[in-house]
C-alpha cells in the first residue's frame, strides 16, 4: 500500500507543493481520488492570498502548521479544499482544482446527483474545486485537520509527475495583474480530468527549472532596496 504523505512533504514552498502533488492519491472513507489539477496561493506578496490582510478566524488554518486542511465556503454554496503549506505562520495554501476517480465512483456519482443529471458523469464530476470537495463529502468542518492520519482525510505517494500544464489561476480578477497572469496553476497533461484546459500550456521546463524560473520573477518583482547614499542626502 502507497504511504501516507507526512507533514514534511507540504513543508515547502507553496508552488513547489502544487507541483508535487500532481498525481497523488486524495482519501476519504470509499473515495480515493488522484489530484490531477492544482492552484498555489502563496505567502507574501500574493495578492490573490485569503491571507493578504493578514490573519483572520476564517483563514486561520492558512497559518500552519503544514500538512492541514483547510476548507472555506464559496459563495455560501461550494466547500472548497486547500492544502497548507510552507512554514507555520506563512499563511499559504494549494487548492485542489480537479480530480480523476480511482475508487468509490458510485458515491461520487451519488454525492455529485449524477443519477439525476447525466451530464454530470465523466470529467464534469470531478473538474472545479467545489465538485471536489463534493465528491470527498467535505464541508467547513474539516478546516485544520490534519492529512496524515489513515482515519480521515488524507493523501497516499505515487510516481512523481516529469511533466505537467501550467497557466493562470481561475476566479482571481481581484488580484493584480501581475498575479492574475502568474502560472500558478498546473496540471497533469495526460488525462481529461482538468478544468479550463485553454488557459493551461505544456511548461517546457523541467519541474526544477520551472521552480528556479518562477523564485527569479518573485525577486525581481520585489521592491528595490533604499539605496543608502540617497538617503542620507
Amino acid at each position: 500500500m502507497p504511504r501516507i504523505l507526512p507533514r514534511s512533504f507540504y513543508a515547502r514552498e507553496c508552488l513547489e507543493v502544487a507541483v508535487a502533488l500532481l498525481g497523488k492519491l486524495l482519501v476519504h472513507g470509499p473515495v480515493t481520488l488522484r489530484i490531477t489539477e492544482t492552484e498555489a496561493y502563496r505567502f507574501p506578496g500574493d495578492t490573490a492570498n485569503h491571507c493578504r490582510f493578514g490573519k483572520t478566524a476564517r483563514n486561520a488554518p492558512m497559518w500552519g502548521p503544514p500538512g492541514h486542511a483547510y476548507v472555506y465556503l464559496c459563495y455560501g454554496m461550494h466547500s472548497m479544499l486547500n492544502l497548507v503549506t510552507d512554514n507555520a505562520e506563512r499563511g499559504a495554501a494549494v487548492l485542489i482544482r480537479a480530480c480523476e476517480p480511482v475508487a468509490g465512483l458510485p458515491e461520487i456519482e451519488a454525492r455529485r446527483g449524477a443519477s439525476q443529471n447525466k451530464a454530470r458523469r465523466g470529467p464534469d464530476l470531478l473538474t472545479g474545486p467545489g465538485k471536489v470537495a463534493s465528491a470527498l463529502a467535505l464541508n467547513v468542518g474539516f478546516s485544520g485537520q490534519r492529512l496524515d492520519q489513515r482515519a480521515g482525510l488524507h493523501l497516499l505517494d505515487q510516481p512523481a509527475v516529469t511533466q505537467f500544464l501550467a497557466g493562470p489561476r481561475v476566479g482571481v480578477d481581484y488580484a493584480e495583474q501581475a498575479h492574475r497572469h502568474a502560472p500558478w496553476r498546473v496540471a497533469m497533461p495526460d488525462t481529461r480530468w482538468i478544468s479550463k484546459r485553454a488557459n493551461l500550456q505544456p511548461c517546457p521546463d523541467d519541474i526544477a527549472s520551472f521552480l528556479a524560473r518562477q523564485a527569479l520573477a518573485d525577486r525581481s518583482a520585489q521592491p528595490a532596496e533604499p539605496n543608502a547614499s540617497l538617503m542620507a542626502r
